[in-house]
Protein backbone atom coordinates (compact mmCIF):
# COMPACT_ATOMS: atom_id res chain seq x y z
CA UNK A 1 0.00 0.00 0.00
CA UNK A 2 1.77 2.99 -1.09
CA UNK A 3 1.66 6.71 0.42
CA UNK A 4 -1.33 7.53 -1.85
CA UNK A 5 -3.42 4.14 -2.45
CA UNK A 6 -6.23 3.70 -0.50
CA UNK A 7 -6.01 0.56 1.97
CA UNK A 8 -8.31 -2.58 0.80
CA UNK A 9 -10.41 -3.29 3.19
CA UNK A 10 -12.11 -6.86 2.85
CA UNK A 11 -15.52 -7.79 4.69
CA UNK A 12 -16.59 -11.41 5.28
CA UNK A 13 -19.58 -12.91 6.96
CA UNK A 14 -23.43 -13.15 7.25
CA UNK A 15 -25.51 -15.70 6.10
CA UNK A 16 -26.29 -17.73 3.14
CA UNK A 17 -29.36 -14.94 3.18
CA UNK A 18 -29.43 -11.97 1.39
CA UNK A 19 -30.03 -9.04 4.15
CA UNK A 20 -29.40 -10.74 7.30
CA UNK A 21 -28.54 -8.56 10.56
CA UNK A 22 -25.13 -9.91 10.16
CA UNK A 23 -24.74 -8.53 6.82
CA UNK A 24 -26.24 -5.57 7.22
CA UNK A 25 -23.89 -4.92 10.61
CA UNK A 26 -20.66 -5.83 7.81
CA UNK A 27 -22.33 -3.26 5.40
CA UNK A 28 -22.38 -0.29 8.27
CA UNK A 29 -18.59 -1.25 9.47
CA UNK A 30 -17.51 -1.19 5.36
CA UNK A 31 -19.04 2.30 5.06
CA UNK A 32 -17.36 3.48 8.07
CA UNK A 33 -14.07 1.80 6.73
CA UNK A 34 -14.93 3.70 3.31
CA UNK A 35 -15.69 7.24 4.84
CA UNK A 36 -12.02 6.24 6.18
CA UNK A 37 -10.35 6.77 2.88
CA UNK A 38 -10.58 2.98 2.03
CA UNK A 39 -11.67 0.64 -1.13
CA UNK A 40 -13.99 -2.15 0.35
CA UNK A 41 -15.21 -5.22 -0.83
CA UNK A 42 -17.89 -7.67 0.93
CA UNK A 43 -17.94 -11.37 1.05
CA UNK A 44 -21.58 -11.90 1.99
CA UNK A 45 -24.82 -14.17 1.49
CA UNK A 46 -24.61 -16.68 -1.05
CA UNK A 47 -21.21 -15.49 -1.82
CA UNK A 48 -20.27 -17.61 1.26
CA UNK A 49 -21.56 -21.16 -0.35
CA UNK A 50 -18.50 -22.01 -0.59
CA UNK A 51 -17.18 -26.09 -0.89
CA UNK A 52 -16.31 -27.12 2.30
CA UNK A 53 -12.30 -26.55 2.34
CA UNK A 54 -9.87 -29.66 1.70
CA UNK A 55 -6.79 -29.30 2.84
CA UNK A 56 -3.75 -30.05 -0.01
CA UNK A 57 -6.89 -29.64 -2.95
CA UNK A 58 -6.44 -26.69 -4.98
CA UNK A 59 -9.62 -24.62 -4.43
CA UNK A 60 -11.34 -25.43 -7.96
CA UNK A 61 -14.46 -22.98 -8.03
CA UNK A 62 -14.36 -19.13 -9.12
CA UNK A 63 -15.80 -18.07 -5.48
CA UNK A 64 -12.88 -19.62 -3.55
CA UNK A 65 -10.35 -18.99 -6.32
CA UNK A 66 -11.53 -14.72 -5.74
CA UNK A 67 -11.91 -14.99 -1.67
CA UNK A 68 -8.20 -16.16 -1.56
CA UNK A 69 -7.20 -13.83 -4.19
CA UNK A 70 -8.94 -11.25 -1.97
CA UNK A 71 -7.46 -12.53 1.00
CA UNK A 72 -3.86 -12.24 -0.40
CA UNK A 73 -4.17 -8.41 -1.80
CA UNK A 74 -6.59 -6.84 1.35
CA UNK A 75 -4.67 -4.73 3.85
CA UNK A 76 -7.28 -4.84 6.03
CA UNK A 77 -10.03 -6.97 6.92
CA UNK A 78 -13.63 -7.29 9.08
CA UNK A 79 -14.47 -10.57 10.09
CA UNK A 80 -18.86 -11.10 10.87
CA UNK A 81 -20.27 -13.88 12.07
CA UNK A 82 -23.63 -14.65 13.71
CA UNK A 83 -23.62 -17.00 16.98
CA UNK A 84 -24.51 -20.64 16.52
CA UNK A 85 -24.28 -22.33 19.36
CA UNK A 86 -21.65 -20.48 21.19
CA UNK A 87 -19.46 -20.13 18.45
CA UNK A 88 -18.98 -18.70 14.81
CA UNK A 89 -20.95 -20.62 12.10
CA UNK A 90 -19.81 -23.53 9.79
CA UNK A 91 -19.93 -21.15 6.82
CA UNK A 92 -17.88 -18.06 8.25
CA UNK A 93 -15.69 -20.61 9.69
CA UNK A 94 -15.09 -22.17 6.49
CA UNK A 95 -14.61 -19.44 4.13
CA UNK A 96 -11.50 -18.10 6.92
CA UNK A 97 -10.23 -22.19 6.55
CA UNK A 98 -9.29 -20.94 2.72
CA UNK A 99 -6.41 -18.74 4.13
CA UNK A 100 -4.63 -21.77 4.83
CA UNK A 101 -3.67 -21.21 1.04
CA UNK A 102 -1.70 -18.38 2.25
CA UNK A 103 0.43 -20.42 4.27
CA UNK A 104 3.29 -20.24 2.11
CA UNK A 105 2.55 -16.68 0.37
CA UNK A 106 5.12 -13.83 0.98
CA UNK A 107 2.93 -12.20 3.78
CA UNK A 108 1.65 -15.62 5.48
CA UNK A 109 -1.94 -15.99 6.36
CA UNK A 110 -3.13 -12.45 7.88
CA UNK A 111 0.29 -11.63 8.99
CA UNK A 112 0.20 -7.63 10.81
CA UNK A 113 -3.09 -6.74 9.24
CA UNK A 114 -6.03 -5.20 11.03
CA UNK A 115 -8.38 -7.70 11.29
CA UNK A 116 -12.15 -6.30 12.77
CA UNK A 117 -14.75 -7.99 14.39
CA UNK A 118 -18.28 -8.45 14.93
CA UNK A 119 -20.57 -11.00 16.41
CA UNK A 120 -24.37 -10.92 16.51
CA UNK A 121 -26.74 -12.96 18.52
CA UNK A 122 -30.50 -13.08 20.22
CA UNK A 123 -28.56 -12.32 23.70
CA UNK A 124 -25.54 -11.57 24.84
CA UNK A 125 -23.85 -14.29 26.41
CA UNK A 126 -23.46 -15.59 22.67
CA UNK A 127 -22.09 -12.74 20.93
CA UNK A 128 -19.14 -12.63 24.33
CA UNK A 129 -18.31 -16.12 23.52
CA UNK A 130 -18.40 -15.71 19.73
CA UNK A 131 -16.84 -12.83 19.80
CA UNK A 132 -13.97 -14.38 21.87
CA UNK A 133 -13.82 -17.09 19.56
CA UNK A 134 -12.99 -14.57 16.35
CA UNK A 135 -10.43 -13.35 18.38
CA UNK A 136 -8.74 -16.49 18.69
CA UNK A 137 -9.13 -17.38 15.05
CA UNK A 138 -7.52 -13.65 14.31
CA UNK A 139 -4.60 -14.26 16.62
CA UNK A 140 -3.93 -17.75 14.90
CA UNK A 141 -4.17 -16.38 11.61
CA UNK A 142 -1.48 -13.94 12.91
CA UNK A 143 -4.05 -11.11 12.64
CA UNK A 144 -4.05 -8.09 14.91
CA UNK A 145 -7.90 -8.25 16.25
CA UNK A 146 -8.56 -4.35 16.41
CA UNK A 147 -9.12 -3.14 20.33
CA UNK A 148 -12.98 -2.75 19.74
CA UNK A 149 -14.67 -5.80 18.60
CA UNK A 150 -18.80 -5.12 18.16
CA UNK A 151 -21.20 -7.58 19.63
CA UNK A 152 -24.81 -6.79 18.58
CA UNK A 153 -28.21 -8.15 20.43
CA UNK A 154 -30.35 -8.77 17.74
CA UNK A 155 -33.05 -9.48 20.32
CA UNK A 156 -34.10 -5.94 19.35
CA UNK A 157 -34.68 -4.46 16.14
CA UNK A 158 -31.31 -2.99 15.07
CA UNK A 159 -31.62 -2.17 11.57
CA UNK A 160 -34.73 -0.41 9.52
CA UNK A 161 -35.97 -1.75 6.23
CA UNK A 162 -33.43 0.14 4.57
CA UNK A 163 -30.61 -1.46 6.45
CA UNK A 164 -29.65 1.16 8.21
CA UNK A 165 -28.37 1.13 11.52
CA UNK A 166 -30.70 2.61 14.05
CA UNK A 167 -29.25 1.82 17.58
CA UNK A 168 -26.86 4.23 18.46
CA UNK A 169 -24.60 1.76 20.46
CA UNK A 170 -24.58 -1.03 17.60
CA UNK A 171 -23.47 1.55 15.32
CA UNK A 172 -20.60 3.26 17.22
CA UNK A 173 -19.66 -0.14 17.58
CA UNK A 174 -19.62 -1.19 13.90
CA UNK A 175 -18.16 2.21 12.59
CA UNK A 176 -15.26 2.51 15.43
CA UNK A 177 -14.48 -1.19 14.38
CA UNK A 178 -14.63 0.14 10.61
CA UNK A 179 -12.59 3.45 11.00
CA UNK A 180 -9.76 1.19 13.21
CA UNK A 181 -9.21 -1.30 10.66
CA UNK A 182 -8.72 1.32 8.16
CA UNK A 183 -6.59 3.66 10.67
CA UNK A 184 -4.66 0.49 11.98
CA UNK A 185 -4.02 -0.86 8.25
CA UNK A 186 -2.15 2.42 7.43
CA UNK A 187 -0.01 2.70 10.58
CA UNK A 188 0.86 -0.66 9.57
CA UNK A 189 2.09 0.17 6.08
CA UNK A 190 4.03 3.59 7.65
CA UNK A 191 6.20 1.03 10.17
CA UNK A 192 6.85 -1.41 7.06
CA UNK A 193 8.07 1.74 5.02
CA UNK A 194 9.99 3.11 7.67
CA UNK A 195 11.77 -0.20 8.25
CA UNK A 196 12.37 -0.95 4.80
CA UNK A 197 14.16 2.78 4.40
CA UNK A 198 16.17 1.91 7.57
CA UNK A 199 17.62 -1.80 5.91
CA UNK A 200 18.35 0.41 2.71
Amino acid sequence: MGNNKRPLILGVGGTPRNGSSTERALAVCLAAAAAEGADTVMISGPDLMLPMYNPGQAPNTPAAERLIDLYRRCDGIVIASPAYHGSLSGLVKNALDYAEELRSSERVYFDGVAIGLIATAAGWQATGQTLAALRSIAHALRGWPTPMGAALNTATKLFDDAGQCTDLSSRFQLETVGQQVVRFSRMSEAVLRLEQEIVR
